[in-house]
């Protein structure tokens, strides 16, 4: 496993300060949230697309993952969803990370199936994925994965499990990775009070089962992106990110099975 840092824990602090925290902390990579409050956004230019990827590099950073927020199947017209998730794509391409994340914003697969496919060739020709995380109407692995499995692009799309969202709807971690199946590409870790509070505490203080989730991903020879999702963005009052991450790093070399 690799373990990256989201950009979603540091609001306001800026990507230099974000490199800066990721590096220190032994991560390998940065999940960079597209907002203006990051410096990593569709509406960047060639030069400062360039400084982004050379200033992750000089730190021996990778763009683990955008963490973009188009809703694949949200009602409405087609054409600004694929818009959006093209213009991902190519931000993705150009900073050299392999996924975009989405989010499902609707629960109709055949509606998200259809903009994956409209996007597909695109994605493929720029060697990127379009990454559906498990959240909001879609929270629980077997629903992504009927959304992927109707699409039937499997190079070009994937699926994030966020240990916490697929949980706390009643779906138990050995059903999540079962139905993700081969369609999972990249995890998000993190803890929480309960299943009705989900305000973030520190690794192993809340109600997520992470020794679990992490017994699992073991199993499955799993060895992609690990992400802390440290979501201060949302919840302003919790600990700065740089107390949490070395929880996430230690749970991810207690679970990494490459390590055995």
């Amino acid at each position: 496993m690799k373990l990256a840092v989201s950009t979603l824990g540091m609001p306001g602090e800026g990507l230099d300060r974000a490199i800066e925290v990721a590096a220190r902390h032994g991560c390998q990579g940065l999940e960079l949230r597209l907002h203006p409050d990051t410096g990593v956004h569709a509406g960047l230019g060639p030069g400062e697309r360039r400084s982004v990827r050379e200033r992750l590099a000089a730190a021996g950073l990778a763009a683990a993952a955008l963490a973009g927020y188009a809703g694949v199947c949200e009602p409405g017209a087609d054409e600004p969803v694929v818009e959006r998730l093209l213009a991902d794509l190519a931000l993705a391409a150009d900073l050299g990370a392999p996924g975009v994340r989405v989010f499902p914003r609707g629960a109709d697969p055949a509606v998200g199936a259809r903009r994956l496919k409209a996007v597909s060739g695109a994605a493929r020709d720029l060697g990127v994925r379009v990454l559906v995380e498990t959240h909001d109407a879609m929270a629980t692995g077997a629903s992504v994965a009927r959304l992927l499995d109707e699409a039937a692009c499997p190079e070009t799309t994937g699926a994030i499990w966020d240990l916490l969202h697929p949980w706390r709807h009643g779906e138990q971690p050995a059903e999540t990775l079962r139905a993700l199946g081969p369609w999972l590409a990249y995890v998000q870790v993190k803890d929480a009070v309960s299943a009705e509070d989900c305000t973030p505490v520190p690794m192993g203080a809340g109600a997520v089962p992470l020794e679990e989730s992490g017994e699992l991903l073991r199993g499955s020879g799993f060895d992609g992106w690990v992400s802390l999702e440290w979501e201060r963005t949302w919840y302003p009052q919790v600990a700065p990110v740089e107390e949490i991450l070395p929880g996430a790093a230690a749970w991810v070399e207690r679970f990494d099975g490459s390590r055995r």
